[in-house]
């Protein structure tokens, strides 16, 4: 990986490719001293106008679910990141409403497919006919896209389809774009993968694998709501069919995802990131020797640049103009937790990740 940075407007430095440290594309280096000045005025604008459409889409978002805040913010953060998420938890939590509600109330197209043992790749990204043209007289083939073609997909019980069907997402989730026949075809941006999976039942499942695992910037525990939002929930009934009111357009979804990259980050935090993913690989001299016998496989590079993206993805929606190490330690656990492959001693002990990570977060100070 080659990096190129140039000078910027009081001594910020921007990164302009992917380069030291897995800095992603526009991301703004600042000295740990700077203030808030060292956004630009213009942006400190488009961050005031990020909180406020925050607010305003939670506000939407509520009329459907109740309660959920924590996951509700997780969410945010993965979209405004950019990026794709994990939902982990039982049946009946409203995952998939609450995806659809947020498309609905960012004007975004939303598809949803349920993933069974028997999906083919061409069913999620479309595949080619066989035709004859009209004007000629002549066969043809014509591409017809498949769901992923859209701006908000929800794979509903992802791993409840083999992995060769699985992996038909991955170039979409990275890349966005589809190759079929021979030809790439670009998906519409803005665009992103929602998944949901249940931890209960294992039976027929496929796990997924490390490679797409590591391509969902966050998984996201769900988990019953308090008491209070409960008794709200059974009282209620159904969920309101009262359509959403559009917050922001995909355009402007767009134009507040390139703010968050621009949202500066000081070299500490950029240092405290690397010292995560070093104290979570067991080869390395930095994991703790705790950690050593819990691991087999630490958060890799790209761990490190998500971690990243969502710290300044959290900052921006607060309508902070700099990325802080809490930032960082806030989203440790729903970046790098899924990012974890467990050792036979961590499994037999009944280890989980997220007493890793609390290892791992106490042996790397703030």
């Amino acid at each position: 990986m080659g990096s190129g940075a140039a000078p910027g407007r009081g001594g910020v430095r921007r990164v302009t490719r992917r380069g030291r440290a897995g800095i992603p594309t526009g991301t703004a280096l600042v000295p740990d001293s700077a203030t808030a000045t060292a956004l630009p005025v213009d942006d400190g604008n488009a961050l005031r106008e990020l909180a406020q459409a925050r607010e305003r889409l939670l506000e939407q978002v509520h009329h459907r679910i109740v309660g959920q805040s924590e996951v509700i913010d997780l969410l945010l953060i993965c979209l405004f990141a950019g990026g794709h998420g994990l939902f982990v938890g039982v049946p009946g939590l409203a995952k998939t409403l609450l995806v659809s509600s947020l498309a609905e109330a960012l004007d975004l197209e939303f598809s949803r497919i349920q993933f069974t043992p028997d999906l083919m790749p061409a069913d999620i990204t479309g595949s080619e006919v066989l035709e004859d043209d009209p004007a000629t007289g002549k066969r043809r083939f014509r591409f017809v896209s498949g769901p992923v073609f859209c701006n908000l997909l929800l794979a509903d019980e992802i791993n409840r389809t083999p992995p060769k069907t699985q992996a038909a997402l991955l170039q979409s989730m990275q890349e966005r774009r589809v190759t079929a026949g021979g030809s790439t075809h670009d998906l519409p941006p803005p665009f992103h993968v929602f998944a949901t999976q249940n931890p209960i039942e294992q039976e027929g499942t496929y796990p997924l694998p490390e490679a797409q695992l590591d391509r969902f910037m966050l998984q996201i525990a769900v988990g019953y709501p308090d008491a209070e939002a409960e008794r709200q929930i059974v009282a209620m009934g159904a969920p309101s069919t009262e359509p959403l009111t559009p917050v922001l357009t995909p355009t402007q979804l767009l134009d507040h995802q390139r703010l968050v990259r621009r949202i500066p980050v000081p070299p500490s935090v950029v240092n405290h990131v690397v010292a995560l993913l070093r104290a979570s690989r067991p080869a390395e001299a930095e994991c703790p020797s705790e950690v050593k016998t819990l691991l087999r496989w630490g958060a890799g590079p790209r761990a490190g640049q998500q971690l990243l993206v969502a710290s300044q993805a959290h900052a921006a929606l607060q309508g902070r103009p700099a990325v802080t190490v809490e930032d960082v330690r806030a989203l440790a656990g729903p970046v790098l937790e899924h990012r974890f492959v467990r050792s036979f001693t961590a499994e037999s002990r009944g280890i989980g990740s997220d007493e890793i990570r609390r290892q791992i977060l106490a042996a790397v100070p703030a």
